[in-house]
């Protein structure tokens, strides 16, 4: 579980897009790029070389 408020200072490291909690799957994802950062072990991992970049944006 990520704390919202922590959810609310986030931003992609990307493009500085909104980010939102897919807690399913246990990733940040970028409202306006799209890429999914990992969380590991609670953290979440904000490093550009770690997310996955969508289908077709490479």
């Amino acid at each position: 579980m990520i704390d919202q408020e922590l959810l609310e200072i986030l931003a992609c490291p990307v493009c500085k897009g909104d980010i939102s909690y897919d807690e399913p799957n246990q990733k940040l994802t970028c409202g306006n790029c799209g890429r999914r950062y990992p969380i590991r072990d609670g953290i979440p991992v904000m490093l550009e070389e770690e997310a996955e970049i969508p289908q077709g944006d490479v």
